[in-house]
């Protein structure tokens, strides 16, 4: 780690499951620096400073403030319902990564942008899962022209979701799509652009009752040849044999196929698989495996806070996470609320 790095220490605003299981494993593994953590459960702090030697645990917003500096990047972990007020706390000029989503909905995710371009914020999201290890190997492969021209994107999750051990979920008026399958719209952003439309529907479970949604369909169009649909079903409480957690791309000269281990027998997970196939129009072509060191937990999240401190260190770098990037994530996650809140068309009348 470098001497500039070493000069940047973070503070977690926030204590939660997130924290634990991915910001703070994926500090300690990139040898960041972490000043202190804040929680409005002061005990639940305490508890996390200590598992992580953390050696400062802070009692409000406003004490954070007054002992922050310049080489300071608040690390924003909370409910998305939460952010704009501690956003409305943080002094001008500050260095902020969001944990996701950026709000709880576009009018939130637009204020909360606005009040970063107000304050001249540095400023990000983390929308982790595109910087996990084996999407960086699938960029890697792609920019090399290793499976030739991208037209097909394919999530498939069908998984059995402990949601309780996210206790803030239940009763939320949106919930599948904005707290888990966000990750993959982002996703298919960032190796397609911004699609044309957006198709979706969302829909409960009758063992679960409490949750506003917890499978989901949703299908970024982007024309006539390139598909990417993001198919999730949590419920899946069948064993592990028939759970499966892949995305699957492929191009005119070949195929990626990524097995997400972290979602199978959540929280435990298996390994993840990397396979990929160079056809150059060969027909004895045959898959290869890439062992891929790191998964989405935690390394991930080391290239969401690297972005940020990339930023601070250098004032004209933006991150790739940026807000006005992340804000067009919000917008595709709009679209798919209100396009399943639309109609389908309906069959009566159309056989007469």
């Amino acid at each position: 780690m470098n001497n500039q790095t070493t000069a940047i220490s973070i503070i977690i605003i926030g204590a939660g499951a997130v924290v634990q299981t991915g910001h703070l494993p994926a500090y300690h593994l990139a040898g960041f620096t972490v000043r202190g953590i804040f929680d409005l459960d002061i005990e639940k702090a305490f508890k996390v400073a200590k598992q992580f030697n953390i050696s400062k645990v802070y009692a409000s917003i406003e004490e954070i403030i007054f002992e922050s500096d310049d080489n300071v990047i608040f690390d924003i972990a909370i409910p998305a319902s939460g952010i704009i007020p501690v956003l409305e706390q943080l002094p001008p000029n500050a260095a902020i990564l969001l944990q996701k989503p950026m709000g709880e909905d576009l009018t939130q995710a637009v204020a909360i942008a606005e009040i970063c371009r107000k304050k001249k914020f540095i400023a990000g999201v983390n929308f982790q899962l595109r910087y996990a290890p084996f999407i960086l190997k699938a960029k890697e492969l792609i920019e090399a022209g290793k499976i030739g021209d991208l037209y097909d994107i394919e999530i498939n999750i069908n998984v059995s979701t402990p949601w309780h051990l996210w206790d803030f979920l239940y009763g939320l008026p949106r919930m599948e799509i904005l707290y888990h399958s966000i990750h993959y719209i982002d996703l298919v952003r960032s190796f397609l652009g911004d699609p044309k439309t957006v198709f979706a529907k969302t829909i409960k479970h009758p063992k679960m009752p409490e949750l506003t949604s917890v499978r989901s369909v949703i299908c970024m169009d982007y024309g006539d040849y390139l598909r990417a649909n993001i198919l999730t079903n949590h419920c899946h409480q069948y064993g592990v044999k028939h759970q499966q957690s892949y995305i699957k791309i492929e191009g005119t000269n070949g195929a990626i196929y990524i097995k997400m281990g972290l979602l199978l027998d959540y929280p435990n997970g298996v390994l993840d698989i990397f396979e990929y196939i160079t056809t150059n129009n060969e027909q004895s072509a045959i898959w290869q495996s890439i062992d891929i060191k790191g998964s989405w937990f935690p390394e991930a999240f080391i290239g969401s806070m690297s972005e940020i401190i990339h930023a601070v260190q250098d004032k004209k770098y933006v991150p790739d996470n940026n807000i006005e990037d992340c804000l067009n994530t919000m917008v595709c996650t709009e679209a798919a609320y209100i396009a399943n809140l639309q109609s389908g068309i309906a069959i009566e009348g159309l056989i007469r």
